[in-house]
């Protein structure tokens, strides 16, 4: 066993062993579990079955978790990504009028075109042709619709006739749950509590669970009294292998796809950038490292069995940072953190007791997180600080990532070609900004 691990994931020639990379892998399971109820939580608002929601995430958490580990040798988790479970539900479900189900066949279809991409030179050359203002933007604002989303479960930000939206009571017995989870968690990060995010769902959702509600409490328990359960492949059937790829062709298709797979390439390579960053292999004059293809490759493979199972697009995880930290450097630390995502299906019943003011304030956070890259935005020149900020605002603004990136493209192509610099705008970009006019046209 010893030396098939040696073999495998070069343990020695990297510094490590099997008792650190097993650490490093349950280090960043804890990190990331929140995801086991937060994706419950925002595909549940698509209409999808949340404890089979729970199982898919899972499913697709260690799939990915594991492949990364051993086609690629990385320690990088994998999960459905925050942004594009928002992205699934509220602009393709509820903006563009997809059902789940044609929803998830465009996820397959976009799985399958990066799994195409991650194959060929072109993935390099798109990542590097899209202005780097509209890729930080992109991330920022992503963040800042997610927190929306956040304020808006918690109960803290409500519609208002004339002003649009408005701030709710204070004194809600969803708002305080919330407010109680937002500043727990937040003290939690503070002091460097692992798996924070996770601890603060729990403990808002034992508040929840004495905290009344009109004739109910905010949550209560599950009707048979269980939280943990043997997987029931039943109830995952619920949302497993319910995709509708001729429903997904006829309904928006190309400007949904297009959306998912332009924000799947930059989620994923910027995360791949700074995790290996972090792991001090980047060649900084190519930015690249050894196993990116593979790692693109295992990447894009998730997202085809996440839309199989029945969840939204899956990427790479900014947590595994907390595996690198405690010392993970191969593929066994994904494989380990995969293995207790499998574990972690006998939690299903739980998605159904966790509230929206549970899962509310690590949607906000998260949203805070992703804010993180503004610092790096180039404001000095109008043609690029203005697409930017477009892009920004327009997510959360209009309550679509997809209007941002529409915002930030054609504004970016505008400017360049009004100011006389037409020679800046790459190849790439002008195909987005056709594609949009195109989607725009189509879906006025």
């Amino acid at each position: 066993m010893n030396a098939w691990l040696e073999r495998t994931f070069k343990l020695s020639e990297r510094g490590s062993s099997a008792r650190i990379e097993a650490l490093a892998g349950l280090t960043t399971f804890i990190t990331m579990s929140y995801i086991l109820f937060v994706n419950p939580a925002v595909l549940g608002d698509a209409g999808m079955d949340r404890q089979a929601l729970l199982m898919a995430t899972a499913l697709a958490c260690a799939f990915g978790s594991i492949l990364m580990g051993l086609l690629a040798n990385l320690p990088f988790g994998l999960a459905p990504g925050m942004g594009m479970n928002a992205l699934f539900t509220y602009t393709a479900v509820k903006q563009l009028g997809l059902t789940w189900q044609q929803a998830l066949g465009a996820t397959l279809i976009d799985g399958c075109i990066f799994l195409v991409l991650s194959f060929l030179p072109v993935r390099e050359r798109i990542f590097k042709e899209i202005p780097f203002n509209i890729k930080v933007a992109t991330s920022v604002g992503i963040g800042m619709f997610i927190a929306f989303i956040g304020l808006k479960n918690a109960g803290i930000v409500v519609p208002h006739p004339a002003t649009l939206v408005t701030m709710a009571s204070l004194t809600s017995p969803t708002a305080l749950v919330a407010i109680f989870g937002l500043l727990l968690t937040a003290f939690l990060l503070a002091r460097k509590v692992k798996g924070a995010l996770f601890l603060g769902i729990m403990a808002a959702t034992l508040v929840a669970l004495l905290v009344p509600s009109g004739e109910a409490h905010v949550a209560n328990w599950p009707a048979d009294g269980r939280l943990v359960a043997w997987p029931d492949l039943q109830v995952l059937g619920k949302v497993a292998f319910q995709l509708d790829l001729s429903g997904a062709w006829n309904r928006g298709l190309l400007f949904i796809v297009f959306t998912f797979t332009f924000v799947s390439i930059f989620d994923t390579a910027g995360t791949l950038v700074g995790l290996t960053t972090k792991l001090g292999w980047i060649d900084r004059e190519r930015q690249t490292f050894p196993g990116l293809s593979r790692a693109l490759v295992a990447d894009a493979s998730s997202i085809v069995f996440g839309s199989a199972v029945g969840t939204s697009t899956t990427t790479v995880y900014i947590e595994s940072a907390t595996g690198i930290a405690e010392g993970g450097r191969t593929g066994l630390a994904a494989v380990c953190t995969g293995l207790c995502f499998l574990a972690a299906m006998v939690l299903s019943p739980l998605a159904s007791v966790i509230p929206a003011a549970a899962t509310a304030p690590t949607l906000i956070l998260v949203g805070f997180f992703m804010l993180e890259p503004i610092r790096d935005l180039e404001l000095e020149d109008m043609t690029e600080a203005l697409p930017a900020f477009l892009t920004m605002v327009m997510m959360p603004f209009t309550f679509s990532i997809a209007h941002g990136l529409i915002w930030g493209i054609l504004s970016y192509v505008i400017l360049k070609v009004a100011t006389g610099r037409v020679r800046e705008i790459m190849a790439t970009t002008w195909v987005m900004a056709i594609l949009f006019v195109i989607s725009i046209l189509w879906h006025p």
